[in-house]
């Protein structure tokens, strides 16, 4: 629209000058018109430069993280930014250190809330979203998203007395993360199976899980790893029961700017070498434990995204 409105601008003003060209105004439009277009040249020269041409200029890759979602993206007690997907995108970066000849790559981290998170990308304050990020095709109209970082899926944790299955949810309190696709998901089922049940959004995991402990809520539903944290971390674990179902699958990416082609290839192409020279065992380690055991379907996914050069 911008191109448009140079354009525009440029021929008005031909119009306009048409008739002091033809009593001698010649060098006046000649001044006019070349203006124009050097308008319209910087203007798209700038359209063009894309997140890659700033990483460059300012040696610094912006990562937004969350504080509130582990063990994927969260403040350790340190106050600093960590989790599996916090340290999947600094072996990103130390990656595109090298593929775009950078070297000493700067890091510089960005809180964003499950709420803001996709506006820090379109506004321009982040370049990559590093959390547990679920790849819908709603999603994909307002950010662009890398190849697969991780596979999970919705479930729920309730207490040892709590309701065993959809159905003794109804006329119970039950809680979720607001904004995000299981909140949608639970919505959906719920009404879908005609059972009433009271929807309490949660602002954080934290929040949840102390919802649950005090006994606000019977059950907090999230994808299953979130949960699994979140029982580790409660009050009274043995009091927790964490379900084997999934309610849903839920592939996870890295979020990216709309459009910008060149920079998703650099990301895809640094996940797809972390993935093909196994540098991903030690990333899962770092966060899930040594003994951590993939599952099949994540297997499948790193095999999968290991693409070939």
């Amino acid at each position: 629209m911008a191109v448009l409105g140079v354009m525009g601008s440029c021929a008005s003003a031909w119009g306009h000058l048409i008739p002091s060209w033809q009593s001698g105004g010649h060098s006046m439009y000649c001044r006019w018109f070349l203006g124009c277009c050097a308008a319209l040249v910087a203007w798209t020269g700038a359209a063009q430069a894309g997140t890659l041409d700033r990483v460059r200029q300012e040696n610094t890759i912006r990562i937004a993280y969350r504080r509130d979602a582990p063990p994927f993206s969260y403040q350790n007690g340190d106050e600093k930014p960590a989790g599996f997907i916090v340290d999947l995108c600094q072996g990103v970066a130390s990656r595109l250190s090298q593929q775009l000849n950078v070297p000493a790559l700067k890091v510089s981290y960005v809180p964003v809330t499950s709420v803001d998170r996709f506006d820090a990308i379109n506004q321009g304050k982040a370049d990559l979203l590093c959390e547990a990020t679920t790849v819908t095709m709603s999603r994909r109209k307002l950010i662009d998203f890398s190849i697969a970082t991780f596979v999970d899926g919705a479930s729920l944790i309730t207490t040892a007395d709590g309701p065993r299955n959809l159905q003794e949810m109804a006329g119970r309190a039950v809680g979720v993360l607001a904004g995000t696709t299981t909140e949608q998901i639970l919505r959906h089922t719920l009404s879908a199976a005609g059972i009433n049940a009271n929807i309490v959004p949660a602002a954080t995991h934290a929040e949840g899980l102390a919802m649950l402990d005090s006994g606000k809520v019977a059950a907090y539903f999230a994808d299953r790893t979130i949960l699994w944290v979140l029982q580790a971390n409660s009050q009274a674990p043995g009091n927790l029961r964490l379900a084997d179902e999934y309610l849903t699958i839920e592939p996870y990416a890295l979020g990216l700017p709309k459009g910008d082609d060149d920079f998703r290839f650099e990301v895809d192409r640094a996940l797809s070498v972390i993935y093909r020279s196994g540098e991903i065992v030690p990333v899962l380690a770092r966060t899930f434990g040594g003994g951590f055991q993939l599952s099949p379907m994540l297997q499948s996914l790193y095999l999968m995204s290991a693409l070939p050069d």
